[in-house]
């Protein structure tokens, strides 16, 4: 909290600059080529910072089939992707039986060839609680459907006052932490997610990070944290987006701040080019995404010309190199 409010932005980029030294080369990042796959709109939370969702039996309303998502896969892969993201919303009309089939028709079409992130945690627990099933005997079923991978969206920010705000139909932080948990002892993989922008205090920013460090302790299952910004435009809170320079501040001090997670990527969906000036606050990885209709019906906008993308991050003084998925573990140091 001081160093939010005292710290000037030299300072910050200082300190998580040594911070991201313990992880990563100092003038390394990595990058993805990625999709998120919106395979439905339906949506029963009614979030009010969401552009994207049709409530069931409204007009637009859509659930993709097997062959269109294959159809948009088989794209990422054509532009040199290797990794797709599913994000959808609390569909009450798709059983479990969708999703598994689903993601075991797509590892058993494309193996090792591509990689996906099944589910947000949010969808997970929403779905869990639909078929009657316990978080881990979800996370089971899941990992039988060739799942790996279910990741930390849907947080937002994680306080219980901004969801009863802004989400009340939506899972409280405590039963958020206790499925992630149950992901985690599953053994299946997971990451840490946060969005700012929208009326949270500063306080609630640093109540979402401290959360998120001790569930990190506990666990040691966060692969990585990425941050974004509200986009505000067709929502109904609508609102006014805040400055690159306010979420660069904030992406130093979750690099000081989460010294136990070994990645922290910057948001190229939310910041276009601007985002890679995040690798001088301390991030070290960043998406270049195709698509990913949520954010692009509330304003994001999209370029695939990554090689323009990339050439700003060498220009920063930074070489990028691809990341596959999977890839080795990345040490943890302990704080100093």
């Amino acid at each position: 909290m001081w160093l939010w409010k005292n710290g000037s932005d030299a300072e910050l980029r200082e300190l998580a600059t040594q911070v991201r030294a313990r992880f990563h080369e100092p003038s390394a990042c990595t990058y993805l080529v990625m999709r998120i796959v919106n395979y439905t709109n339906v949506c029963v939370a009614q979030c009010d910072y969401c552009a994207f969702y049709r409530l069931p039996g409204q007009e637009g309303g859509y659930v993709l089939s097997q062959e269109q998502v294959f159809a948009k896969l088989d794209e990422l892969l054509t532009l040199g992707g290797d990794l797709a993201a599913f994000n959808g919303g609390f569909n009450p009309h798709l059983p479990l039986a969708y999703y598994c089939d689903l993601f075991a028709s797509i590892r058993a079409r494309y193996g090792d060839q591509l990689e996906f992130y099944a589910l947000t945690i949010a969808e997970f627990m929403y779905l869990a609680d639909h078929a009657k099933l316990s978080y881990a005997e979800a996370a089971e079923r899941f990992q039988q459907a060739g799942v790996r991978w279910i990741t930390g969206g849907g947080s937002e920010i994680l306080t219980e006052d901004f969801r009863r705000r802004h989400s009340k139909f939506k899972y409280t932080v405590a039963q958020y932490f206790e499925a992630q948990a149950a992901i985690v002892a599953a053994g299946l993989k997971t990451t840490t997610t946060m969005v700012i922008g929208f009326d949270e205090t500063i306080e609630e920013r640093i109540e979402h990070l401290e959360r998120t460090r001790q569930f990190q302790d506990q666990t040691g299952g966060l692969a990585s944290f990425l941050c974004w910004t509200y986009k505000p435009y067709f929502t109904q809170i609508g609102g006014i987006e805040i400055s690159t320079g306010e979420y660069l501040r904030h992406l130093a001090l979750s690099r000081i701040f989460l010294d136990n997670v070994p990645r922290i990527r910057t948001s190229v969906l939310t910041q276009n080019e601007r985002a890679l000036e995040g690798l001088l606050y301390g991030a070290d990885d960043f998406d270049l995404p195709i698509e990913d209709e949520v954010t692009q019906k509330a304003g994001a906008t999209i370029s695939l010309n990554f090689e323009r993308i990339l050439s700003v991050a060498r220009e920063l003084g930074f070489e990028p190199t691809y990341r596959h998925i999977p890839e080795p573990q990345l040490a943890v140091e302990s704080a100093v």
